[in-house]
């Protein structure tokens, strides 16, 4: 019987371990994170008799001015043909991604849509050390001033609507829409007061926008009685493992809600959007693809009274019931 030099063994074993990550390393920074996929979920919010609403829910495009697979694909969404088109935030990730940001959202510009900006439409990203997203406190530091000034009037020209500490309403598609929003909460910058008090009951659909799913936000919508809130911003964990999911949120929301559709309270749903791209200096994914997603809105088959819960229950199916 021959055996192996133990020092040898450990060699090997660790030139695989290398080998493994490096592997893991190329897929995630140039397959994954560029595999941009459509999310698809049916979410029962409206009220009873409304007809289904198209929302096509993006978020967290990151831009950088070369970054042509991700522009083109954007382009492709207004192939869906959705009736509205609400945008979550963090944009850009350089002082000149504005043109592209514009020109990627193409013909979906000339749809209904509402906005709020995130982090990284006010400041560009710095190198980070990663581990610093495991401690939920710490300490926030900012790039160079980003021209969002730029944007929201590229945006609100052609008819998108800033719902930035605003109450608004507008009617899409046969469907009365009260709708609010914040300013990023990651930043706190939210001035929930100002928008704070139950939306129209009169609505189809009251809707509330903001791009961190800070729970604190979360619970003032939901106490509000809105029927749905959308937020981008966690990216899904951006890294996640196979079997547990993302290691974390980024903000104060638990990992289970940190992608996708689920519940906040007894009446308000939550979705999370996972988002389009990544801070150039994490450019990498893996067991999260880059997403939008398209969300059919359709009537709730029992409407309770309208008043938040402050307890929650886990991630639901793409299908919340």
């Amino acid at each position: 019987m021959v055996f192996d030099n133990p020092r040898n063994v450990l060699r090997g074993t660790a030139a695989g371990v290398v080998g493994a990550a490096a592997l893991g390393v190329g897929y995630a920074s140039l397959i994954e994170r560029n595999a941009f996929t459509l999310r698809e979920a049916t979410m029962p919010v409206l009220e009873p008799g409304s007809p289904s609403l198209r929302v096509l829910h993006i978020s967290d495009l990151h831009m950088m001015p070369g970054q042509k697979l991700k522009q083109n694909w954007l382009r492709e969404l207004d192939r869906l043909d959705p009736d509205l088109v609400v945008n979550t935030g963090d944009n850009l990730s350089h002082q000149r991604a504005v043109p592209a940001v514009v020109q990627s959202l193409g013909s979906l510009l000339a749809r209904p849509g509402l906005f709020v900006f995130g982090s990284n439409d006010y400041f560009a990203p710095k190198p980070k050390n990663p581990l610093k997203y495991f401690n939920k406190e710490h300490k926030r530091t900012h790039g160079e001033p980003l021209p969002w000034q730029d944007l929201r009037a590229a945006f609100t020209e052609r008819g998108w609507l800033d719902v930035t500490h605003t109450r608004r309403e507008l009617e899409v598609a046969g469907i009365r829409i009260a709708t609010a929003g914040v300013d990023d909460p990651h930043l706190k910058r939210d001035r929930y007061d100002t928008i704070a008090g139950r939306p129209n009951p009169m609505a189809n659909l009251r809707l509330g926008i903001t791009h961190s799913p800070e729970p604190r936000v979360l619970d003032r919508f939901a106490d509000d009685g809105y029927d749905l809130v959308l937020a981008g911003h966690t990216h899904g964990g951006q890294l996640c493992l196979p079997f547990y999911g993302a290691l974390v949120t980024n903000c104060q929301l638990d990992r289970s809600r940190v992608k996708g559709p689920s519940k906040w309270g007894a009446h308000t749903r939550l979705h999370v959007s996972a988002g389009v791209g990544t801070s150039p200096y994490a450019p990498a994914r893996f067991c999260c693809r880059p997403e939008a997603t398209l969300l059919t809105l359709v009537a709730s088959p029992s409407r309770g009274p309208k008043q938040g819960v402050r307890t929650g229950v886990s991630r639901s199916s793409a299908v919340v019931r």
